[in-house]
């Protein structure tokens, strides 16, 4: 096994150290510029909370719920191995081996690991479980001679959560200054000491002296000294990088929760020593920061002006007639990172795992470059790592690599122009940042929504002064997945710890972008609308769209949709745009199809009387479906009931209903469910128009609303979170109404929640609905029973009349 394991604690950063002796901490090396860079490959690996080890030449991530991966170029990742259960190969048999783990824990699950190779040559991996619902949580150490395992438990190190017991310092236990004992990082000092990071929430992060022999703590440390948080701040994943030429220790963090609405960043702050303190750009002690104990549990606005952001939720957001689909090319809630130095380059990376816009709770692992600026802080680059055929690459051997000046030529020529420009800001905001449009002018202005001065000082050095700050970092080339070409972009940090992005993009002439945007439009199948449409008025380049409706009545210049009353028949529009950039135009029209309103009484109801039957008859039967919304495979039986029989869920089956099910913004959806087991984010009751909108009833939520009863919806996030949890082993009644925007979920006949502005999710007459799957998360094990679905919105006093048995 290599020992270049460590480097990312140990890497000696040449161009960093030639650069600080002419009086600057100079920007590390990025990609060169090359004549023809070659197309890059990527391939994703999906593993939570990811932390970086070296072996064989190969960056290896471990993270949460067991899963590992490996790459050899930081583009095309392998998984290696999912899941806590006896089949993964990282373990002969995890769930035995660390049974005290879980029971401790009370949790079937594990959380982030870290794996390091210490002096013996041995890999360890630093493991923990935690309950979730709480910082009951163990922390433990195994052993392994090779880095995919099998490990072998040395045992638990660390306990947390002994509410009014002793804790491991001494005292009873409090969550508010005492750990939750997670996401641990185990690093080498430049002394060549060992030390582990660590902590989630509750009492914050803490750093422990480690016995380079065993790889466990130092005695009579208890949990260690404190550097950041307490009081609950959501401040968690602590990643220590040492840097020799800066002579920092850099304290990576993530700021905020953890899914897709929680508003997850990185930041980071830096130190002289191994164990602190760090402090951050503003000289603030990150010590100090932690939540007010007077505001609700989880303030983040007592917390969000602390720490150097480097990165959080994010979009280029792609208009009309840009290159590429979607809604461009962004992040959400990324964070929980590690770090990487190549040795042989001197190259910085951080590695984490990212959601991303439109796409829920799906994430997979992401590596970007990072840069040292003038100032001595890490500044990130815009997107993705990837190979531009240069040398010295990443991962590259010892031999092949002669020197570490691995820097990217950007001339003024290549600098000037037009820029997609992301604010990072401070806040922990739990929606993407969108760009906005800023030029570097020749003359060095920066004009647009920023306006000040630039300049570019050697090879690639970036500042950019705006507002009174001045923003310090690099100009580097990177791939723009979107454009599917290489593009200049530029990443600079101000000295108050806010960071922006550019990239650059190429103007279109008048007559290029008004037909790029004519080729483009579409408003996706309009043969039969029931709810309103999202009419595009700006394209790309500044392009204006202007829409015109021969019924406005029914449709209107906005987009709004009235549907005719029943009976009255479909309607027919033609929506005409006029596309317009300076003197050039063109028009582009489309057919709309509105259907008329349908009656509001029950559209399906499924007894489970021994079959899957609409006993209204005007549906037809549903089908047994596999683990998943689109898979066969299943079985369902059928079991006593609330009235007569009731359907049985194994856990691994599911059902799916007619497509179209529901179709407008007005239904009631009334079902018994009785679980054999609540695990969270499982459908009871899904719908969906597509992947990325969606309403599902939830027996067991998210942690944000406490792991109860809630029905959501992605990706316009929404949760109705209800106070309580139905019971394991006894029958409930789940309903959910809505009435365009307006939305109550009860739970036996009885209104848990009520709010407004529920998302219109069933736009189309083309929907897919199931019982007890979706697309994603583990399908539900108990019974359900007496499931109607209603095109009307049910009175309180008509859904407590389904709630009787």
């Amino acid at each position: 096994m290599s020992a270049r394991t460590t480097v990312r604690h140990l890497a000696t950063l040449s161009l960093v150290a030639a650069l600080t002796a002419t009086g600057a901490v100079a920007a590390s090396a990025g990609p060169p510029r090359t004549p023809t860079p070659p197309t890059p490959t990527f391939a994703d690996a999906t593993v939570h909370d990811p932390s970086v080890v070296v072996a064989d030449d190969e960056v290896w991530v471990f993270g949460s719920h067991l899963q590992v991966a490996k790459t050899d170029d930081l583009m095309a990742w392998e998984q290696v191995a999912s899941g806590v259960n006896a089949d993964n190969p990282i373990f002969d048999d995890v769930v035995s081996e660390l049974a005290e783990t879980f029971a401790w824990a009370q949790s079937d699950t594990l959380w982030a690991a870290d794996v390091i190779q210490l002096g013996d040559g041995r890999f360890y991996m630093y493991y923990n479980a935690c309950k979730g619902d709480s910082p009951r949580s163990a922390l433990g150490v195994a052993v392994s001679d090779d880095v995919d395992g099998p490990y072998e438990d040395l045992g638990i190190v660390l306990r947390s959560g002994m509410w009014d017991q002793i804790s491991e310092d001494g005292t009873v236990y409090d969550a508010r200054v005492h750990p939750n004992v997670v996401d641990p990082d185990v690093f080498y000092d430049a002394d060549g000491k060992l030390w582990m990071v660590y902590g989630s929430y509750s009492g914050g992060i803490f750093v422990l002296e480690m016995d380079p022999q065993t790889g466990k703590p130092l005695p009579d440390q208890g949990y260690g000294k404190h550097l950041v948080g307490g009081n609950h701040s959501r401040i968690e994943a602590p990643n220590v990088m040492y840097d020799e030429g800066a002579g920092y220790y850099y304290l990576f963090l993530s700021f905020g929760g953890l899914d897709a609405t929680g508003g997850y960043n990185m930041r980071v702050a830096r130190s002289l020593n191994p164990d602190g303190p760090y402090l951050d750009a503003e000289g603030n002690d990150m010590s100090e920061v932690k939540a007010d104990p007077s505001l609700p549990l989880f303030d983040d606005a007592s917390i969000e002006p602390y720490g150097v952001k480097i990165m959080g939720s994010y979009l280029f957001q792609r208009e009309v007639g840009d290159p590429g689909t979607g809604l461009g090319v962004g992040y959400v809630s990324p964070g929980h990172n590690s770090t990487y130095v190549d040795e042989a380059t001197g190259r910085k990376f951080l590695v984490f795992h990212s959601r991303f816009p439109g796409q829920g709770e799906t994430h997979n692992v992401r590596v970007h470059e990072m840069f040292i600026n003038s100032a001595g802080w890490p500044v990130v680059a815009p997107y993705r790592y990837a190979d531009d055929g240069s040398t010295p690459a990443p991962l590259a051997s010892a031999a092949a690599t002669t020197s570490k000046t691995h820097v990217a030529k950007i001339t003024r020529e290549d600098a000037v122009g037009q820029y997609a420009l992301i604010d990072h800001g401070k806040a922990i905001n739990t929606t993407p940042v969108e760009s906005v449009s800023v030029k570097l002018e020749k003359n060095g202005k920066v004009t647009g929504a920023l306006k000040g001065t630039w300049t570019l000082k050697g090879s690639n050095r970036a500042r950019i002064v705006s507002g009174g700050q001045t923003y310090d970092g690099v100009f580097t080339r990177q791939w723009e997945p979107d454009r599917q070409e290489w593009v200049v972009t530029f990443t600079v940090q101000s000295a108050a710890g806010v960071s922006l992005w550019g990239s650059h993009v190429d103007p279109l002439s008048a007559k290029a972008a008004v037909g790029a945007v004519k080729a483009d439009l579409d408003l996706g199948d309009t043969s039969a609308v029931v709810a309103d449409l999202t009419l595009p008025t700006v394209g790309t380049n500044g392009v204006a769209i202007t829409w015109a409706s021969s019924d406005a009545a029914v449709v209107s210049t906005t987009g709004e949709v009235t549907r005719p009353e029943n009976g009255a028949g479909d309607a027919t529009v033609t929506l005409t745009a006029t596309i317009t950039k300076d003197r050039r135009t063109a028009t582009a029209a489309f057919t709309v199809t509105v259907l008329e309103r349908t009656s509001g009484g029950t559209i399906g109801a499924w007894s489970f009387e021994g079959d899957l039957a609409d006993s209204t008859g005007a549906l037809p039967a549903a089908t047994v479906t596999g683990a998943r919304v689109d898979t066969t495979g299943g079985t369902v039986s059928y079991v006593e009931g609330v009235q007569g029989q009731a359907v049985h869920l194994d856990g691994a089956s599911g059902v799916r209903l007619p497509d179209g099910l529901i179709s407008g913004p007005t239904y009631t959806v009334s079902m018994w469910l009785r679980p054999d087991a609540l695990t969270q984010f499982t459908s009871a009751f899904f719908g969906a128009r597509d992947a990325n909108s969606w309403v599902s009833v939830v027996p067991k939520g998210h942690d944000g609303v406490g792991g109860n009863t809630m029905v959501w919806s992605g990706s316009a996030w929404y949760d109705a979170g209800t106070p309580l949890q139905i019971p394991v082993g006894q029958w409930s009644h789940v309903a959910l109404t809505v009435d365009s925007g307006d939305v109550t979920v009860y739970v036996d006949g009885v209104p848990q929640f009520t709010g407004t502005g529920f998302p219109d999710v069933f736009t189309t007459t083309t929907g897919t609905f199931a019982v007890g799957v979706n697309w994603w998360d583990t399908p539900f094990a108990g019974d359900v029973d007496e499931l109607s679905v209603h095109g009307s919105a049910l009175t309180a006093e008509e859904v407590a009349a389904l709630a009787t048995r």
